[in-house]
């Protein structure tokens, strides 16, 4: 365990667990490594605290499907007024219109403006000018986000999105390049209202620009989930933080995930500064703690040997080009013909891979459900149901029984439930990433 810390930003603390026992001609190495970012100064979250080193950019749905019921447009300008209240002063902001067309409604101009009480009343008189109109391309939202938000001398860049239907005005395609070239620009958070919308487009938008996403069934709760999400981007102080993973020769990453709060597969957004070296996104930090789950393959050794798997370290970028290491963690592999020591799970990587299994078979059993395969759904819902129950994920089991009747939660015996709400189906599907840490 190592601890480092960055100049007026929060101290990392990088702890390991595993166990580094491998049977004679093994070489797969599992480690769960939990990184904490504490001492940000991240409690005083008021518009008159100190000025943000940081910028956001709202962007409201203003599409015409937005007016149905008329309460729905209703509600997300007030939550957007109440996000715009938590701002700290000083901090740069935009709000943006978005339909089939993207339109900076304020401050306009293609500038940002900077949070104070004259600039939060302007935006809030600008947001009451809204209309519900057009169609949706969030792409298109995205892109203008990231025009308005590259122009700001700030380390912190966010975007909060909120959508109530289908990205039916622009391709697949054409979302996912914005996607793409907004990537490592800033992070987003990205919410559905009602149930119109397509819960892939609004979680693969928050995974590609590591945010979260939620639904918020009912628009009366917009207001309270967007304060909580201001909160959260006026609490982050350092940015661009990756995970760093190196491994010896003839090593080979297998999977580097996070497992907490949510799981998110980093694996595919390797990038390699230098040989043996791969460089994982996890985005901005605050006062916080995420879990991570490294899996290494190693040429096997003989009994008796030891190796070390790998290096993990957080490292952040620095305007030349350098970096800073803001943590550091050792995985290690040691070969014994000791059955007892080699055959023991650790308890965090046994708990994680429960959980991402967890995740899965919710996706699978929903899937199927919606497929009309009612015998592959009630066993992958049931094997939900007995994972969530082992490992005490009382959240996912609250969501799982609103789809199906437990007959008995530890063996994974259900019943698919004959009417599901849209709206429950749809919770339990953006939540199912959604993890607890493990039991003490």
């Amino acid at each position: 365990m190592a601890n480092f810390s960055k100049p007026q930003g929060p101290r990392f603390e990088v702890e390991v667990y595993q166990n580094p026992y491998l049977p004679e001609g093994s070489g797969e190495v599992h480690a769960v490594v939990t990184v904490t970012a504490t001492g940000g100064g991240t409690g005083a979250l008021t518009a008159t605290g100190p000025g943000q080193d940081a910028a956001v950019v709202l962007m409201v749905d203003c599409s015409g499907s937005m007016q149905y019921p008329p309460s729905k447009l209703h509600h997300a300008k007030e939550a957007t007024g109440a996000a715009l209240d938590t701002l700290r002063d000083g901090t740069r902001f935009a709000v943006v219109e978005g339909t089939h067309v993207a339109r900076e409604v304020y401050p306009r101009g293609g500038a940002l403006a900077v949070a104070d009480d004259r600039t939060r009343a302007e935006a809030k008189e600008a947001l009451r000018a809204l209309r519900a109109s057009g169609g949706t391309a969030v792409g298109r939202w995205l892109r203008l986000a990231e025009r308005l938000l590259s122009q700001a001398p700030v380390t912190i860049r966010h975007g909060i999105l909120l959508t109530d239907g289908r990205n039916e005005h622009e391709t697949p395609e054409e979302l996912r390049a914005a996607l793409d070239d907004c990537a490592g620009r800033f992070t987003c958070d990205a919410r559905g209202v009602g149930t119109d919308w397509k819960v892939a487009e609004v979680t693969g938008i928050a995974s590609a620009l590591l945010g979260s996403a939620d639904i918020v069934a009912e628009p009366e709760a917009l207001t309270e989930d967007f304060t909580r999400m201001m909160e959260n981007v006026m609490g982050k102080e350092v940015a661009d933080v990756a995970l760093r993973l190196w491994t010896p020769q003839g090593a080979e990453p297998v999977f580097v995930k996070q497992v907490a709060p949510s799981v998110e597969d980093l694996t595919a957004r390797r990038t390699e500064p230098a040989p043996r070296t791969g460089d994982y996104p996890t985005g901005s930090w605050g006062d916080e703690s995420r879990d991570y789950h490294f899996c290494v393959r190693v040429p096997p050794a003989g009994l008796g040997q030891e190796m070390l798997a790998g290096r993990v370290s957080l490292v952040v970028p620095e305007a030349d080009g350098s970096v800073t290491r803001l943590g550091q963690g050792l995985v290690r592999a040691v070969w014994t013909d000791d059955i007892a020591a080699s055959t023991q799970l650790n308890p965090q990587v046994a708990h994680y891979t429960g959980q991402a299994e967890l995740a899965g078979a919710v996706r699978e059993g929903l899937q199927a459900r919606k497929s009309g395969d009612q015998e592959r759904a009630t066993a992958r819902l049931g094997r939900a149901v007995q994972l969530a129950h082992a490992s005490g994920n009382e959240a996912t089991a609250k969501l799982l029984a609103k789809v199906v009747d437990g007959v008995d939660a530890p063996a994974g015996t259900v019943r698919l439930q004959a009417k599901v709400t849209e709206a429950d189906e749809m919770t339990l599907e953006t939540r199912s990433t959604k993890t607890v840490r493990v039991r003490k």
